[in-house]
């Protein structure tokens, strides 16, 4: 299928980003997005996506991290949807539960060429540290805005906000990882009756 990588860079007012992605990567991962709790996370997506991840962001985090946490999750999903290419080869669709000891969260993906989004999970605690939790909604809204691709994040049970934030991210990760897996009987072939994704 050739390289599977892309390298972003994106620049507004409020953030300046660059996200390199190599999709058939080993989960290595070098981070700093100025957001320590956010990058846990995406090594998270790494480590289970094994998709080898570069994050360089500079935001306006004296005013938050919604803008950088948000422009994060733009980033990724246009660097993902770069390195994907053209899809042919490739499962489409993956899918995982992941607990942490009281926590269990599914995630299903599907790389349809369509942005949607359902996130259902609630955290018992406003801020994990000094993260607020209402920023993960945001990140994977931007995250599938651009990717295109429909996702559906619930967390099943928990009772611990960092627990819950890591089974999803770490789901999210491996439900990844399955639907961008190349699948040798569709060598050449789009998963899609319509012929286009």
């Amino acid at each position: 299928m050739g390289e599977r990588s892309a390298t972003i860079r994106r620049e507004t007012l409020e953030t300046r980003i660059q996200v390199t992605v190599d999709l058939d990567g080993d989960g290595r991962s070098t981070l700093a997005s100025g957001v320590p709790f956010l990058d846990h996370m995406l090594d998270q997506i790494a480590r289970h996506g094994l998709i080898d991840l570069e994050v360089e962001a500079q935001g306006d985090l004296e005013v938050d991290a919604h803008h950088t946490v948000e422009d994060l999750g733009i980033t990724l999903g246009q660097a993902i949807a770069r390195a994907v290419g053209d899809k042919k080869g490739i499962r489409r669709y993956g899918h995982a539960y992941v607990p942490l000891d009281e926590a269990l969260s599914r995630v299903v993906i599907d790389l349809s060429g369509r942005p949607g989004l359902e996130f259902h999970a609630t955290f018992p605690t406003e801020k994990i540290g000094t993260f607020d939790t209402e920023l993960f909604h945001e990140f994977f809204q931007g995250f599938v805005n651009h990717a295109r691709v429909t996702l559906h994040l619930d967390c099943l049970r928990g009772s611990n906000s960092h627990h819950i934030a890591e089974t999803l991210f770490k789901a999210f990760g491996r439900a990844l990882r399955m639907a961008l897996e190349t699948d040798p009987r569709m060598e050449g072939i789009l998963p899609s009756t319509k012929g286009s994704l």
